[in-house]
């Protein structure tokens, strides 16, 4: 592009130099570079700078113009006041050039004049072929592109490029990156095309170094920046984005002090300036607030007028939260008359106004405050309207409302269909019903102003978990099937331990009315194991074949009444090499105690469970995925009998509970407990009627601190070994101990947690730290019969008869082990050794039936990882009971692609 604008006739621009300057990657701002095409300003001030020669008129006779690619000479003819006939002077043709100028559409552009033919010479502005981004890692690409003007098959010019740098560094400053530098660069590609890159620096965030208070006597300098948003940059904030400069940040920060000091009583605070200086190396940011703050008043008298029928203005007087005398709050004052008006639109006035009216009194430093409720007609609901909704039937939305066309209006109503609407999960997230006035001063348009968010869900995943090793999974899930509310999903699972797969539907109003019903069926495989070594040993495999069916009516709106009905077909087997023995020798291996344990031998078997079951279910959370307040409980009774071959009883219950604590932390508190009881009547001695499979089970994940199944009953089989004397002794070493967890009948579990929020930018990753503490307890079973064999058990034939091993002597002198039923040698004299049966010689310990509570602390992470969910905990066990086995550290973490 040419440096300068010729703005005689018949002066051309060196068509060499153009070519020079055209080529490679040219710098498009910040530095003095010929790489643009001189401004009109710039023209007028160097000829201003010449001597002008005298005018020359001269008539136009024609009109040219040369280079023009993509335009039309019409069309540029008419960005100009040159015109055939009229009267050629210097001055035209300077306006003329100004004109051209001023278009942006040429980088060069000359005017020439030849006996009255005027020729004008002009280069198109290049067109855009692509913008690039480079260097920018804290603000993605689509965070940047829509905010510049530049783009794709537009026609370049230089301030639009000016724009757009000023725009990315404005973006950057956003982020508190006051350090961020733009460098545009342009690169020329054939046919008048170029590239546009902007190499970006990014730079360090510019943290806030200190925070400096000047004036502030009452409350120490600690004390108020508590109470800003904007923290001081140190060590442990780490994980804070309230380090960084915002002054959107700094002009919030100055109404927190405000409000501070309104709800101590200095009614006549004022922040006097707030300054925020730049270090030198533009890093760091040092902020100054000079405040005042004045007196502190007292409430003097507080009073409510009422101009309302149906509010008492000496009933409501008294049940102010505020008295005479107290220190004044304005924070106070603003929550009265918010429940003022919440209280009001229980009662249909939507559109009332509550106004406080102050009385300040200087002399005795009291604030008099007379709320007054203004009179207001009572409000109606005229309409409700659905907007947004695209592939959600209206419908699925309207069954949410707690109010109808027609009924007075009811603000507690409102909320509540907020909260289960926010529940469907279809929309945006914080969805609120917004009000509007209707046709008449005692109408109200209520309006569901959607944003559908995709609800179908396919994913595969692949991961790790500390309780199964290797996991894999797919799933594919429609939670809006159809767009009318129905969910429909499919899934199979597969781990070292255990294979899933399941079909499942739910529609929860059916035949449009306000029944739930559901269908699922399902495959599982599992095997179970016990730990000898540190390693896992399979014992027993459950295969379980069945399905599904409940339905449920809602009692009360946050009461719901489930019933279910479940078919389950159970084959239960064991290794038949490893557990199965003919100790009686009538040819019939069977399932062995000695090595399986009565338990386990028990539950070997094909079973048909028949169960139904009936659940009461209380729900006031505000949200299903993620709650902040409200609460949960359900009672669940199940019985299994029904037909089938399974017979027992079994009661479980649960809540939960959480309140939002403010700043971000979550508290909440959850408790569990259930039993089951055996409806067979023909149990056998030492057991209890229930088996195995079907008994609760205590551990991780339900109780952290502890492994899985690690609380509870259960039987350590401790093995003999012979010592250099010959004499058994037994191996106590817990790795080298075979564990076989038994389950309880009864169980309990309470647990107490405190999510703790994070700056913004750890929110935005997915992090959500907690502490926890929790405790519970797995017992009542009835006590096995338990074995101690420091000899083992010698093995017998298909007979019956006690087995020999006898020490023959071959014909070359070496010997052979023969097994026999003769105690006595060959010889009759020598005693042939017993033969013993493998692993036999161990001793029995039954441990941690107990309904002592374990109880643990710690911390934990939950991460939405850009490689699936994670969740990590540190636990420390504070009590337990002799037999548990615990887990310091446990995580489980997967991927999605």
């Amino acid at each position: 592009m040419s440096g300068r604008i010729r703005a005689r006739a018949g002066e051309a621009v060196p068509a060499g130099r153009l070519a020079a300057l055209l080529l490679g990657t040219t710098m498009l701002a910040g530095l003095p570079v010929p790489a643009f095409a001189q401004t009109a300003e710039e023209g007028d001030a160097q000829q201003e700078a010449q001597p002008q020669p005298p005018a020359v008129s001269e008539t136009i006779r024609s009109i040219t113009v040369v280079g023009a690619e993509r335009l039309e000479a019409q069309t540029i003819l008419s960005y100009i006041r040159l015109r055939v006939g009229e009267e050629y002077t210097s001055t035209a043709a300077d306006a003329a050039l100004k004109d051209l100028g001023a278009t942006e559409l040429f980088s060069n552009f000359s005017i020439r004049n030849d006996a009255g033919n005027v020729v004008i010479n002009v280069t198109e502005n290049p067109v855009i072929n692509r913008i690039i981004l480079e260097g920018n890692k804290r603000l993605k690409n689509d965070k940047i592109v829509p905010e510049i003007k530049l783009s794709a098959r537009q026609i370049f010019t230089r301030s639009k490029v000016r724009a757009d740098v000023a725009r990315i560094i404005e973006l950057y400053k956003r982020q508190g990156r006051f350090a961020a530098t733009v460098e545009p660069k342009m690169v020329q590609l054939p046919q008048n095309r170029v590239d546009i890159v902007f190499e970006i620096n990014e730079g360090p965030k510019s943290k806030v170094r200190q925070i400096n208070i000047i004036g502030n006597e009452e409350f120490s300098d600690g004390e108020l920046r508590s109470e800003m948003v904007t923290k001081q940059a140190r060590w442990h904030r780490f994980f804070s984005s309230n380090t960084s400069y915002d002054p959107d940040r700094l002009a919030f920060d100055q109404q927190k002090l405000r409000q501070f000091y309104l709800t101590e009583g200095y009614a006549d605070f004022r922040v006097v300036s707030a300054v925020a200086e730049l270090t030198p190396d533009k890093r760091d940011f040092i902020i100054t607030y000079v405040v005042e703050e004045g007196d502190r008043y007292k409430f003097g008298d507080v009073s409510v007028e009422s101009q309302l029928r149906d509010f008492d203005s000496d009933r409501m007087t008294e049940n102010l939260p505020m008295k005479a005398g107290d220190w004044y709050d304005a924070k106070m004052v603003e929550d009265t008359v918010e429940q003022m008006t919440e209280l009001a639109g229980t009662f249909g006035y939507a559109f009332l106004e509550v106004q406080p009216r102050f009385d300040r009194s200087r002399e005795d430093l009291t604030m008099k405050v007379n709320f007054v409720i203004r009179d207001a007609p009572r409000v109606y609901v005229e309409r409700v309207d659905v907007n947004g909704n695209t592939l959600t039937q209206d419908k699925v939305v309207r069954r949410e409302f707690r109010i109808a066309e027609g009924d007075a209006f009811n603000s507690l109503q409102v909320k509540r269909t907020t909260a289960r609407i926010n529940s469907l999960g279809y929309f945006q997230e914080n969805f609120e019903v917004a009000q509007a006035e209707g046709s008449q001063p005692d109408r109200i348009v209520l309006e569901a102003n959607v944003e559908e968010q995709p609800t179908g869900e396919l994913q595969l995943s692949a991961g790790f978990s500390s309780l199964e090793r290797f996991i894999l999974s797919a799933s594919i899930r429609q939670r809006n099937f159809r767009g009318r509310g129905q969910t429909v999903g499919f899934s199979v699972n597969w781990s070292r331990y255990s294979r899933a797969a399941s079909v499942s539907f739910t529609e929860p109003y059916l035949f449009d009315r306000n029944i739930s019903a559901g269908l699922d069926i399902y495959r599982r495989d599992f095997n179970s194991f016990n730990y000898y070594s540190s390693n896992r040993n399979r014992t027993f495999e459950q295969s379980t074949t069945g399905f599904s069916l409940r339905a449920g009516v809602p009692l009360t709106e946050y009461i719901s009444l489930i019933g279910s009905y479940t078919l389950n077909f159970d084959d239960i087997s064991l290794d038949p090499n490893v557990y199965f023995s003919d100790f009686d020798g009538d040819g019939i291996r069977t399932c062995e105690p000695l090595y399986a344990g009565r338990y386990l031998c028990e539950a070997v078997g094909k079973r048909t469970s028949s169960i139904l079951g009936v659940s009461l279910v209380y729900n006031s959370l505000d949200s299903r995925l993620r709650p902040t307040r409200g609460s949960n409980m359900s009672l669940i009774t199940e019985f299994a009998g029904l037909g089938g071959s399974v017979k027992y009883a079994r009661v479980r219950g649960k809540a939960a509970r959480y309140w939002p604590m403010g700043s971000g932390f979550i508290f909440s508190v959850a408790a569990e407990g259930g039993a089951i009881h055996s409806l067979g009547g023909n149990e056998e001695p030492g057991t209890d009627g229930v088996i195995l499979t079907d008994r609760f089970q205590l551990g991780e994940p339900q109780i952290r601190g502890f492994d899985i199944r690690g609380v509870g009953p259960r039987v350590l089989r401790q093995q003999y070994v012979d010592d250099e004397n010959g004499d058994p002794v037994l191996i106590t070493d817990r790795k080298r101990v075979i564990d076989d967890a038994l389950g309880g009948r009864m169980y309990y579990l309470g647990r107490a947690e405190l999510e703790i929020p994070l700056g913004t930018g750890a929110r935005e990753m997915g992090l959500r730290p907690s502490i926890f503490v929790d405790a519970g307890a797995l017992f009542s079973v009835t006590r096995p019969q338990l074995q101690d064999n420091p000899n083992g058990l010698q093995q017998r034939d298909t007979d019956g008869n006690l087995l020999y091993i006898e020490r023959v002597a071959n014909t070359d002198g070496t010997f052979s082990n023969v097994i026999t039923t003769n105690p006595l040698a060959a010889d009759g004299i020598t005693a042939n050794t017993a033969s013993i049966i493998p692993n036999s010689r161990f001793k029995e310990i039954f441990l941690g039936d107990s309904a002592m509570p374990r109880v643990s602390i710690g911390i934990g992470v939950n991460w939405n990882s850009p490689f699936g969910p994670f969740r990590i905990d540190f636990s420390r066990v504070l009590r337990k009971e002799p037999g548990d086995d615990t887990k310091s550290f446990s995580f489980n973490v997967g991927t999605q692609f």
